[in-house]
């Protein structure tokens, strides 16, 4: 089975190349599902099926064409499914501080609860042997790094913090609801927690598993997007996922030879050759400008011809894993493949078995294996687009906590 992300910066064509790639899929006779899990859906308007403008199948998968299924996420159907105590128990809190009550409802749909559902979904799919691949057609960057990030963050919450609130709020419920009238969270709301926790269990493996799940960076030959795609490659290697290919949208074809384009022809070249240097061994496709819109299935796929020609796209195009833990002389060492980084970009520290990675706002927590999870960080330095961490014994108590990383040539 195969899991491939569709990511990238918003409008650079992210759904209508997942589109595409479900139809050729399909044709090739793989049972396909495209999943949007992208708040904003626009996954039914790039087939361009009859339908009211809300009309999202109440979160269903529906049939498209044969062997193919589309899956638009509807958070609302979704908490009555998954989420029911939860959102009651903040509805009531948000009710409590003052909000009017459909205002408080509204708002205690929080960040992730569609994030969660759809990996619910293939969690499921991959259980039952649903499909033979899922695409999954990303938010922006910012989002698709929350939906990847989730399993990690929800381990850590459940192994460190849950037990601790769970019995706290059990000890404390019967004194505090004779003084004040807000509300605190119920056995049912970690009940809840608890079993979203299980149907996830596995989900964090199948992510990070080259053979299984890829990313592939949607991105337009322009400096700003191309940027935003350098951070998002970046990030994909932090959190474990193998990026495959780069695909390269909207490029102006060669035929066209009008004065009012020549520059923009010209700085796309410009940009498209950064891209290869770039990310280089990865793959990069190119996708040229149509002429109209692609819309309906008879442009997506002319589109995924463009994109694919005699490919098949469940391949796997990049086996290479972004991390991986050796021993070499004697010493073992975690390496991370961070390009477009330097020393100076990245921090990390250690706490009981977990190594800390953070660049900018994105933090990791790398679990370190049973061996090394006793070690302290000795040494850390970043070369040629490789984050490499010396592990061993050290009595100095500063260098257990903040080795200082280094950038070498």
């Amino acid at each position: 089975m195969r899991i491939i992300l569709y990511s990238g910066k918003g409008g650079v064509g992210k759904t209508s190349i997942s589109a595409a790639t479900g139809l050729e899929l399909a044709r090739r006779g793989y049972r396909t599902l495209v999943m949007s899990v992208d708040p904003a859906h626009s996954l039914s308007d790039s087939f361009d099926l009859d339908r009211s403008l809300m009309d999202h199948e109440a979160g269903r998968a529906v049939s498209v064409a044969k062997n193919l299924w589309i899956q638009e996420v509807d958070v609302q159907e979704e908490i009555a499914r998954h989420w029911e105590a939860v959102y009651g128990y903040v509805a009531g809190l948000l009710n409590v501080s003052g909000l009017e009550q459909t205002l408080a409802e509204e708002l205690a749909i929080f960040p992730g609860m569609e994030e969660v559902s759809s990996l619910l979904y293939v969690n499921q799919y991959v259980r039952e042997k649903t499909f033979d691949v899922i695409l999954l057609d990303c938010a922006p960057t910012g989002e698709s790094l929350r939906f990847v990030s989730i399993p990690t963050t929800l381990e850590w919450y459940m192994s460190k913090i849950f037990k601790v609130e769970r019995s706290v709020a059990k000890v404390v419920r019967p004194m505090l609801s004779t003084i004040t009238t807000v509300p605190l969270p119920g056995d049912s709301y970690f009940q809840n927690l608890q079993d979203l926790y299980r149907k996830l269990e596995g989900v964090d493996k199948l992510l990070i598993d080259p053979k299984m799940t890829t990313v592939r960076l949607v991105t337009n030959p322009e400096k700003m997007v191309l940027k935003e795609t350098q951070r998002a490659f970046t990030f994909f290697c932090l959190y474990g996922l193998t990026v495959d290919a780069v695909i390269v949208n909207r490029i102006l074809p060669s035929g066209i030879h009008d004065s009012f384009f020549a520059a923009w022809r010209e700085t796309q070249e410009r940009w498209i050759q950064a891209i290869e240097e770039f990310f280089s061994p990865v793959e990069v496709w190119r996708v040229p400008l149509f002429q109209d819109e692609v819309l309906g299935a008879e442009r997506l796929r002319m589109l995924a011809r463009e994109l694919y020609h005699d490919r098949d796209p469940s391949e796997c195009f990049n086996h290479e894993a972004p991390y991986r833990f050796r021993k070499v002389d004697g010493q073992y060492q975690l390496r991370l493949r961070l390009p477009f980084v330097s020393g100076k970009d990245v921090t990390l520290h250690k706490n009981q078995d977990e190594l800390i990675v953070r660049i900018g706002p994105v933090k990791r927590h790398v679990a370190l294996p049973q061996r090394m999870a006793g070690l302290d960080p000795l040494s850390a330095r970043v070369k040629e687009g490789e984050l490499v961490v010396i592990l061993g014994r050290s009595q100095d108590a500063e260098s257990k906590t903040k080795p200082q990383v280094r950038t070498t040539a």
